[in-house]
């Protein structure tokens, strides 16, 4: 069986950064899939519907590929989900609400074989424990860093780690958007190992 070929099923910039720490050549396509939320889903569900999905939604076009899906939620205590705020007023009432609580960021992976239609998915528990943040200092952060695209309303990787008391959880990755440490274990069960193959750039070991 010929060494597959690599593709990620996102077009976010982060998703892509995150893979591109295990310097490994690999593609970027956008599936086209509708990512509404459904009635009474909770966000552990819906993050694997949507990883999956995607994953699923390139396989005829890109056989012999192993396909990357990956997708976010995030949830309060009271199990109301946190989307994309898209809006500084929204994302100020999202960080409002997360204000003091600790939020559950849940990210789904799905790793799709298609030589051998196999495929594995998990999902990633990763929780931020807000502090107790004032307007001023929710308006300030999100006039700096400008996160309205991203789940939450923050980014972690940036100044958004202010916002937080403590983080918990086994890969700080699946708060950015991709669980890397459960996607090398797949890969590696799918023979892909990271620090066994040759660089991305192609220069060797």
């Amino acid at each position: 069986m010929t060494k597959p070929g690599l593709l990620l099923a996102s077009s976010s910039p982060y998703r892509k950064s995150l893979l591109q720490k295990l310097d490994l050549p690999f593609e970027c396509v956008s599936p086209d899939i509708d990512e509404t939320p459904q009635p009474g889903e909770s966000a552990k569900a819906l993050a694997l519907r949507l990883a999956i999905t995607k994953a699923r939604a390139l396989a005829q076009q890109h056989a012999g590929k192993i396909i990357i899906g990956s997708d976010q939620a995030a949830a309060l205590p009271d199990g109301s989900l946190l989307n994309k705020p898209g809006s500084h007023e929204q994302a100020m009432q999202q960080l409002g609400r997360s204000s003091g609580q600790s939020v559950d960021f849940l990210t789904g992976l799905a790793v799709l074989d298609t030589r051998t239609n196999t495929l594995e998915c998990c999902c990633e528990t990763f929780t931020a424990h807000f502090r107790n943040l004032s307007q001023q200092e929710i308006s300030h952060y999100l006039r700096k860093e400008q996160p309205y695209d991203c789940a939450g309303s923050f980014k972690m990787e940036g100044l958004g780690i202010t916002l937080f008391s403590r983080l918990e959880g086994r890969d700080p990755n699946s708060l950015v958007g991709l669980p890397l440490i459960a996607l090398t274990e797949i890969l590696i069960r799918l023979g892909i190992n990271p620090l066994l193959q040759p660089r991305a750039d192609g220069s060797g070991l």
